[in-house]
């Protein structure tokens, strides 16, 4: 369901803009009203992922919505015109996610920023590491608050069991006096198998000891802040290393996918088998690897252009990739119009049988992957994976019966079954 977002301006030239860039650049639902009257109402009949609100409204002059998102528990971002210390003391009361000062033609851009911002905040998990409940429980309703998932620690012992059991967890935030192990020990044992690149690390403590943070950060800690907080400090510091978070991962994305087709590139799919190969040799586990190639790919670039032939690569690749997503095979374009998959869990007989569901997919599919009047037909090759050998020559194995299927009319599949079927049958008949 797409989110919903309460926008209450009785400008109606701002609410027209704000409207139109949210639900364009947000994808969010956008209900707009001009009275504290008309949210009360909506409030009752939706259920907002959070409010954007000016304080002066016909029938609320003296920022009475305030009080109305606050009792209704919808996260608020408030646009004002004005702001001083006794606005921010109000605001820190009522307990708003962030404040927005209009400033011409920022304010529009700031809004979208900002929403955006705490829609995707969902996607991320937090861990917050402290043994005083009152400490854990104010920081745990401050990143709800943010929209993120929080998961609690009283300890530095548990933290580390949760972050072994929970990968998805990107951010911790610990504070340093704790029991059983302080937060400098924590970060220090969190970094021998978690890097600041997929985990951030905030410590904090109400020590006077200035010279703490500088030992966290040592340690491995990719921020620090001192306690008593103040809630828009801390907010920043957690926002930018959220920002640090979804900056890395569209560089690691830029640098894993082929751009064409979204699928791993071949470089990915090389790192990514090398793992996954080292797993099957510690286990009892199977795997398989195909290579596949478009047959006669030439020809649709030559007659129909390449805007063709890239609309060609893309959906096959949308098929393969939807083909592989339910068993987490590995698909990737390993070069022009060749793709290769890492089948797992497969051998040699339910490898064939996937490779030849997937060509008859393609078959099948016809014009509609090209857009043109030329159907499209792949060729594989498939063997089982040999623990005891090189992946390297696994892939030439994989590719030779690639060869042998083109050379034998195409649109096939050959596998390293068929070339023992084909001995069986030989010394069968001598």
């Amino acid at each position: 369901m797409p989110h919903k977002i309460l926008l209450v301006e009785d400008s109606i030239a701002l609410s027209m803009l704000l409207k139109q860039r949210l639900e364009a650049e947000t994808g969010a639902e956008v209900i707009h009203c001009d009275t504290m009257k008309s949210a009360t109402q909506l409030i009752g009949d939706h259920d907002f992922t959070l409010a954007l609100t000016g304080l002066n409204l016909p029938d609320a002059p003296d920022g009475e919505i305030l009080d109305l998102l606050s009792a209704g528990r919808i996260p608020t971002i408030v646009f004002t015109a004005t702001f001083d210390e006794a606005a921010r003391k109000r605001y820190t009361e009522k307990k708003i996610i962030d404040y927005i000062i209009k400033d011409g033609h920022r304010t529009v851009d700031a809004v979208i920023k900002t929403v955006d911002r705490i829609i995707t905040n969902r996607l991320f998990s937090v861990l917050v590491v402290d043994d005083a409940r009152s400490a854990r429980s104010g920081l745990v309703e401050i990143l709800q608050r943010q929209n993120f998932r929080v998961i609690e620690a009283r300890s530095g012992t548990q933290a580390l069991e949760i972050l072994k059991q929970d990968e998805t967890i990107e951010l911790v935030i610990t504070d340093y006096h704790m029991p059983d192990m302080d937060g400098y020990q924590l970060t220090r044992k969190v970094r021998e198998y978690r890097s600041s690149e997929d985990l951030r690390i905030i410590g904090v403590s109400s020590s006077t000891d200035r010279l703490l943070s500088a030992s966290f950060l040592k340690a491995g800690a990719s921020d620090f802040i001192y306690r008593p907080f103040v809630l828009e400090e801390l907010q920043c510091r957690i926002d930018n290393n959220i920002e640090t978070l979804k900056q890395l991962k569209r560089l690691r994305h830029l640098a894993e996918r082929d751009h064409l087709t979204n699928l791993p590139n071949r470089r990915s799919f090389f790192e990514k088998t090398k793992v996954m190969m080292t797993d099957l040799q510690k286990s009892k586990a199977k795997g398989a690897l195909a290579i596949l190639d478009i047959d006669h790919f030439k020809k649709i670039n030559d007659t129909y252009g390449h805007d063709a032939g890239d609309r060609t690569l893309k959906n096959i690749a949308a098929l393969i990739a939807g083909m592989c997503e339910k068993s987490k095979h590995l698909p990737a374009r390993i070069g022009g119009e060749e793709f290769a998959i890492f089948l797992k869990d497969l051998d040699s007989g339910q490898a064939r049988a996937f490779c030849e569901d997937l060509r008859e997919a393609v078959e099948g599919s016809g014009v509609q992957l090209t857009g043109t009047e030329i159907s499209v037909t792949i060729s594989l090759g498939v063997v089982e994976i040999e623990k005891s050998e090189p992946f390297d020559n696994q892939l030439n194995a994989a590719d030779q019966l690639l060869y042998m299927a083109k050379s034998n009319g195409r649109n096939r599949v050959f596998a390293d079954l068929d070339i023992l079927q084909g001995f069986t049958d030989l010394a069968k008949t001598h």
